[in-house]
C-alpha cells in the first residue's frame, strides 16, 4: 500500500519522524508498504524545517509545495491547490496527516474530495477555544477523517461525542513522545550555552506565539514584565524569530536577563527544556515534553487541548491572570511543584501501533 505523509510546520516534523522510521522497519521485514513525504512549505525557515529532517534522521521530502506565508485563507488555498496537483500526479491509498496546523486541514479536504482515505494522527484533542485557528483545523479535519489515532482516552471520547464510530478510533499514544524518548540521548548543548554562562536548572525557557499574547502590544509588554519580575534575575532564554525579535526590541522589552536567541533545532531545544528550572510557554506540544521530562511548565493560556499535562503532568494554566502567575512562581521558588505522572501509552511505541493498525486495515 502507498501512504502519502503530510508535513507542514515545525511540530509536524517531530510527529512524522517516528512514523517514517516504523514504516522503514516494516519494509525491511518485507511488508508491502511505501510512503511519499510531502512538505507543504508552511514553515520555510531552515531552522524550522530542513534542520529537523537532518537531526531526526528522516529523508528529505519527495516534494516541497513551497506554499510559504500568507493569511489563513491565502495559505489554505495555496496548499489545497498545490496538493491537488500532487495527488493527481502521485496517486496514493492513504493520506496521513498529523497535528492541527493549516496543512493538516487543507490536505485532508483535498484528499477526501479526491475520494482518498485519510488517517489523522493526534485526532480528537480539543481546547474548546474557537478563537484558536488550530481548534478549527482540528474540528474540520476530524469531521471528514476516516481513521483516528489518539493520544488519550479523552480524545477518543471527544470523537465519539461528535458522532464518530468507535471502530474507527484507535488509542495509540503520543508520537511526539516517541521522538523525545528516541532522541533523549542525542540532545545537544546549544552554541550560546557557554557565552550566556548557563547552568543546569538555573534558567528559564520562554516561548510565545499565540495572538492573544503577542499581537496586542500592551498585553505583551505586561506579560514580559511580569515574567521578568518573577524570575529573580535568572536567565530567560527566548527562542524567537528575527522578525518577532525586532518587534520586541522596538517595544523596549530589553532586560539584562532576557536573552533572545534564534529558533533552535530539535536536539538543542530539548536540551534547553530538559535542564531548565521551568518552561514558560503558550504552546501545546512543549507541555507534553515538559511532562515526560518532569520539568515544571507554566502555560499562559486559559484552556488546553492536552489536559492530561495538567491533571497528570507538570503543566499549570495561568492565562494572563497575575494572581495565578504569581502563585505559580511562588511554588517554583519554594520547590513545591507537583511531580509528573506519565500519561497512559506515552511510552515511545505509538508509531508502531499506528503502522501495525494501518497494515491490518489494508491487509
Amino acid at each position: 500500500m502507498k501512504i502519502t505523509i503530510i508535513a507542514g510546520a515545525r511540530p509536524n516534523f517531530m510527529k512524522i519522524a517516528p512514523i517514517i522510521h516504523e514504516i522503514q522497519k516494516q519494509q525491511q521485514l518485507g511488508k508491502p508498504i511505501t510512503f511519499r513525504l510531502v512538505h507543504t512549505g508552511q514553515h520555510y525557515d531552515k531552522n524550522l524545517s530542513d534542520t529537523f529532517f537532518e537531526e531526526l534522521n528522516i529523508p528529505f521530502p519527495n516534494i516541497n509545495l513551497e506554499v510559504k506565508s500568507g493569511t489563513q485563507a491565502e495559505q489554505t488555498g495555496a496548499i489545497m491547490t498545490a496538493f491537488e496537483k500532487e495527488l493527481e500526479t502521485n496517486p496514493t491509498d492513504l493520506v496521513l496527516v498529523v497535528g492541527d496546523v493549516t496543512s493538516t486541514m487543507a490536505c485532508t479536504i483535498v484528499a477526501k474530495k479526491a475520494h482518498i482515505k485519510v488517517a489523522h494522527v493526534e485526532a480528537g484533542i480539543r481546547s474548546g477555544d474557537m478563537k484558536m485557528p488550530e481548534e478549527i483545523n482540528r474540528i474540520v479535519t476530524d469531521s471528514i477523517t476516516d481513521y483516528f489515532f489518539t493520544t488519550s482516552v479523552l480524545a477518543g471520547k471527544n470523537l465519539i461525542q461528535s458522532g464518530i464510530e468507535s471502530n474507527r478510533i484507535f488509542f495509540v499514544g503520543n508520537v511526539m513522545i516517541d521522538t523525545l524518548l528516541g532522541n533523549i540521548n542525542r540532545i545537544q548543548q546549544p552554541d550560546f550555552w557557554t557565552n550566556l554562562q548557563l547552568k543546569e536548572k538555573e534558567y528559564y525557557v520562554l516561548t510565545l506565539h499565540r495572538p492573544s499574547n503577542v499581537d496586542a502590544e500592551k498585553q505583551l509588554k505586561k506579560l514580559i514584565h511580569t515574567i521578568v519580575e518573577n524570575c529573580n534575575g535568572k536567565p530567560i532564554i527566548f527562542p524567537v524569530h528575527p522578525r518577532t525579535k525586532k518587534l520586541l526590541e522596538g517595544l523596549n522589552l530589553n532586560f539584562d536577563n532576557l536573552h533572545y536567541v534564534s529558533p533552535q533545532g530539535y536536539l538543542s531545544f530539548i536540551y534547553l527544556v530538559k535542564y531548565a528550572t521551568a518552561v514558560l510557554t503558550d504552546s501545546g506540544g512543549i507541555t507534553e515534553e515538559a511532562t515526560v521530562l518532569n520539568v515544571p511548565c507554566i502555560t499562559f493560556r486559559d484552556t488546553t487541548e492536552r489536559p492530561e499535562t495538567c491533571t497528570l503532568g507538570t503543566n499549570v494554566l495561568v492565562g494572563n491572570d497575575l494572581i495565578k502567575i504569581n502563585e505559580a512562581f511562588t511554588k517554583l521558588h519554594g520547590n513545591t511543584w507537583k511531580q509528573t505522572q506519565i500519561p497512559e501509552l506515552w511510552d515511545g511505541k505509538a508509531s508502531k501501533r499506528i503502522i501495525d493498525k494501518i497494515l491490518s486495515l489494508y491487509a
